[in-house]
């Protein structure tokens, strides 16, 4: 049965991204990002909330195209048009790139999709992460640690269901050249 795994970057202190967004403090070089390519080239769906497809979606379509694109860059932009995609948006009724649109999370729906053949699942967007904890859905943790604090106040933190316990099981570590460190969890008993 295929995995659903939150694939998550967070700096020291836990956030995801500052304020307003911002995602300028991930470090992204040529390694990591190759690391990235090759975990994603395995999955077999990403699942995105509405905010990080569009994000996804006004980049990586055409990103090989731009000719101040690295070599990894490139790659990438093949790897996300090719592989399935599911939103999950109450607002969106259509979306392209391989994308199907889903409104609700439904774990009945999760669970045929876990049964289905093909390479595990990749899951992302902070609100979508909620749900899918809350509901127990999440069977992999792999969480890439950027060295960065930014200070209580100055960011979203990654998880943000307090009244939730999740006992994990380290499966992994690997540091990168660039000082990330990614922590490799399954789920424990709970």
């Amino acid at each position: 049965m295929r995995k659903i795994i939150l694939i998550a970057s967070v700096s020291v202190d836990g956030y995801f991204e500052g304020l307003n967004r911002d995602i300028s403090w991930h470090l992204v070089d040529e390694e990591l990002h190759q690391h990235f390519n090759d975990m994603s080239r395995e999955m077999g769906a990403f699942i995105d909330g509405r905010v990080t497809y569009e994000l996804m979606a006004d980049y990586w379509p055409t990103a090989d195209q731009d000719p101040h694109s690295t070599a990894v860059e490139a790659e990438f932009a093949g790897i996300w048009r090719d592989i399935p995609k599911i939103v999950f948006s109450r607002t969106l009724t259509e979306a392209g790139w391989n994308t199907t649109v889903m409104h609700d999370v439904v774990p009945e729906e999760i669970a045929e999709l876990k049964a289905q053949p093909g390479g595990d699942i990749a899951l992302s967007g902070a609100n979508l992460t909620a749900t899918f904890l809350r509901l127990g859905l999440v069977d992999e943790y792999r969480i890439y640690v950027h060295p960065v604090v930014l200070g209580q106040g100055n960011g979203r933190p990654l998880f943000e269901s307090p009244d939730i316990r999740m006992n994990l099981k380290l499966t992994g570590t690997h540091a990168f050249g660039n000082g990330v460190v990614l922590l490799h969890y399954e789920r424990g008993q709970d």
